[in-house]
Formats: C-alpha cells, structure tokens, sequence
C-alpha cells in the first residue's frame, strides 16, 4: 500500500498519522502541521497531517464541530500546499467522497460508519487509499470484510485502525491481539489517543486520561504495527474536542523517541 509517495506495510518504515482532532483556524492547522513535520523528521519517520473538518459525531448538540466542509478542505489544501506533507481526513457521507478526494490523499472511515457500505463504496470508488477504523463493536476479524469491500470497489489499498473496543459503559480497551490479527489481512495502525477515551464519560462530552497514550503507543509498536495515529495539540486542555485524550507537541517528540527505539530494538532482535 502506498499513500501518495510514503510505502505502508511489508516492511516499510513505521509511519505517523497526526495533527489536529478537528480544525479551530488555519493559523492553528498550519502551525501543528510544520510541528508534527518537524518532529516526524527530527526521528527519520514518513508524516501525515490528519484534521477533521467536522465531528459529525459529537455527544451533545453544542458541542464544537468544526469549520464545515467547504472551509475545512480550503485550510487542508492550504496546510497540504505549504508543507507538502501528505493529508487525510474522515468522511461521513457518500456524497462527500469525491470532494474530499480531491484534497485528502487518505480518506478515513470513521469507526462509528466502518459498517457503512454506501460509504465505504463512494470513498474506494475515488482510488484513493483508505483507513478504515474499526469500530468499537466489532471483532477484528471482522473487519477483514470490510477491507473486502474497499478492494471490491476500488480502494488504492485499505488500512485498518484499532481505537480500542467498547469495555463495559463509557470506557474502551485496546486488546492487543488485534493487532496481529488485523495485520493478516491488512496494514494496520493504532490510534494511541482515541484509545484513551471514555466515550460520553464526560459531562455532555467524552473525556479521556492522556497519561496512557504513550504507554499504548509503546506496547502497539512492540507487538508489530505500521502506522501510529497520534493527535497532538499546542494546549490540549483548551481544544474544543477530546482535549482529555490529545497530547501536547513536546510530548509527541518524546513519544516517537520510544517507539522508535522500541521498533530498533525489537528489529535487532529478529533472528
């Protein structure tokens, strides 16, 4: 699999999916962009910026959503022109996929519609590379069909994501046998910062506890991933969606130092 010039998988190195939870400004989006490229290759790995234009799924009626899509693709356009980095996006409609397309060179499936046909179909149809995340009430075998029906409909290659498995009420857990089991069938990346999150946990919102983004992190590249999904942000504690579960700049600096020692070390120590 190949998302515009950076290889994923079979060996390829790990590569980082982060930026923003969702757009606040343009200033903002280009800011954490030129950080997360800077980090990303301060320790040599491939980068994507991710941003969402809109938390469709969002607990509360006034919670932030976003600056729309119209808006949200011309600061990814801009983001994407001035850094060159490679973008991706969620999208929530068929009828959006071709627009977002236009501007994503990876299309996300949110965990939540990863069971959605009509959706996965209009995204594969574009070409364009897919991740689809698993949803939290699927098994991860499951989700070899979905990566079925992206190949089906013509998909530039499908990753799949793990964020955790609903645990009970307001509370996810990530088994790590996921990872192996997902990966025989695709490339697969594990969101560290949705993972945390307590979904609905909050008061009319989701909250989350931060402390064990990097201890995931670490234990996902131990077992074996492609792509780490971290999302990152100047003051985590001010963003106006799951600021329980982002991380700050300086510590996605410190975090890519441990997995990408861990990934040395356990390379080193394949026979």
């Amino acid at each position: 699999m190949q998302i515009r010039d950076i290889p994923l998988g079979h060996g390829a190195p790990l590569v980082l999916i982060s930026g923003l939870n969702v757009l606040e400004s343009l200033e903002g989006a280009l800011a954490c962009a030129a950080s997360v490229q800077a980090i990303a290759e301060r320790h040599g790995l491939p980068a994507i910026f991710k941003a969402s234009f809109d938390k469709a799924n969002r607990s509360s009626h006034s919670s932030f959503r976003g600056p729309g899509l119209d808006e949200g693709l011309r600061m990814l356009q801009r983001v994407k022109a001035e850094t060159g980095l490679p973008i991706t996006t969620d999208v929530h409609e068929p009828g959006q996929a071709k627009i977002v397309a236009e501007v994503a060179d990876l299309l996300q499936i949110p965990s939540f519609l990863s069971r959605q046909t009509d959706l996965v179909a209009a995204c594969a149809g574009t070409g364009r590379p897919l991740n689809v995340k698993k949803g939290q009430f699927m098994a991860p075998a499951d989700v070899a069909l979905v990566v079925e029906k992206a190949e089906r409909y013509g998909a530039g290659g499908t990753m799949v994501t793990e964020r955790g498995t609903s645990f009970g009420y307001n509370d996810l857990v990530v088994d790590m046998r996921s990872l192996v089991t997902m990966r025989e069938y695709a490339p697969v990346c594990l969101d560290a910062t949705h993972a945390v999150q307590n979904p609905g946990g909050g008061v009319r919102s989701s909250s989350g506890d931060r402390r064990f983004v990097s201890p995931l992190a670490r234990a996902g590249v131990a077992v074996g991933i492609d792509a780490l999904f971290v999302e990152t942000h100047a003051d985590p504690d001010a963003a106006p969606c799951d600021s329980a579960c982002q991380i700050r700049i300086e510590d996605l600096d410190r975090l890519l130092a441990e997995v990408c020692a861990i990934r040395a070390a356990v390379a080193d120590a394949r026979p």
